[in-house]
């Protein structure tokens, strides 16, 4: 008899792979802004690298998650299908 648990514990791996995406992110765009806000302040160069450095977050979050859903696709196309 084929284990049943099968789609359920890959349903939950995903449910972690996408939430540590979410919260990378979010990572990522706060160190960003935080940086770029401390650096505005030691150089007295107001919004000027907190936009630089936050636009630059954002685009290494969108790549980290693109670069993760194509990691996850791969694998999940990699994985033997039951025919059960």
């Amino acid at each position: 008899m084929p284990l049943q648990n099968k789609p359920k514990e890959r349903t939950l791996s995903n449910y972690a792979i996408y939430s540590n995406m979410g919260i990378e992110m979010g990572v990522i765009i706060a160190l960003g802004v935080f940086g770029g806000v401390k650096l505005d302040q030691k150089w007295d160069c107001a919004p000027l690298l907190t936009i630089i450095l936050s636009l630059s977050a954002v685009a290494i979050a969108i790549y980290t998650m693109i670069r993760t859903v194509l990691r996850t696709q791969k694998k999940s196309k990699d994985e033997p299908k039951d025919s059960h």
